[in-house]
């Protein structure tokens, strides 16, 4: 069946959160130590594993671990408990990194992500944003002026499902006004974004690399799927 929508998660398909300067360099450790650059990176790859738990943690924030893409206030609560067990033991500073991480403006967009929303809507079609999430990411497209590509965003949050749960899917498919066999679901996790094909959605898999090492994959994926 011929696609005439296109769902894209947002972290690791359209944009990605990368460090940007100054961010760390007051990051001090339990003895005082500005952070070596092994220690930086590995924090930011917590602060940025969208799936992967990266520290243990007690049943408190275990369950707010396993809930925050739901409520706000457990994604801040865990999060910012990750921060401390991996070095950041000042809540300032742990306050300071976590506002950065859920600050749409921080996060950088890949570079034919323009040019994907733009396609699917000047081609008829329409382009949904759907992302496991616990803070409204409209502003990074509104800002850039990609909003008006795009004619749902379907957020976690907001919901109270997620990935792959079948109801966001579902949600996000009722919101589009498309069947599920006509939509294209665009994503950087086989376990999230895969379970779209539950419904009877299609599924194109891209890589969560950094941003300038993932020029042109979100076009190609069009391409492929003959959206292009």
């Amino acid at each position: 069946m011929a696609i005439n929508a296109v769902l894209f998660d947002f972290s690791g398909t359209l944009f990605r959160l990368e460090q940007q300067d100054g961010w760390l360099d007051d990051v001090r450790d339990d003895d005082g130590s500005a952070l070596d650059v092994e220690a930086q990176t590995e924090l930011m790859r917590r602060m940025t594993a969208p799936v992967e738990q990266s520290v243990e943690l007690d049943e408190e924030h275990l369950y707010a671990w396993h809930n925050r893409d739901r409520d706000p206030e457990l994604h801040r609560k865990v999060y910012l408990e990750v921060l401390r067990l991996s070095g950041v033991p000042r809540r300032d500073q742990a306050e300071a990194l976590y506002a950065q991480l859920i600050a749409p403006d921080q996060w950088t967009p890949y570079p034919d992500t323009e040019a994907a929303l733009k396609a699917v809507a000047s081609s008829g079609r329409k382009a949904g944003v759907l992302s496991n999430i616990a803070f409204d990411i409209r502003p990074a497209f509104g800002q850039r002026g990609w909003d008006a590509h795009v004619a749902e965003f379907t957020l976690s949050f907001e919901v109270g499902a997620v990935k792959p749960e079948p109801e966001i899917f579902q949600s996000a498919i009722e919101q589009l006004g498309v069947r599920a066999e006509e939509t294209l679901m665009v994503g950087d996790s086989e376990e999230a974004d895969g379970g779209a094909r539950a419904l009877g959605c299609q599924f194109a898999l891209v890589d969560p690399l950094p941003t300038a090492q993932r020029p042109d994959a979100l076009l190609g994926v069009l391409r492929e799927h003959g959206v292009l």
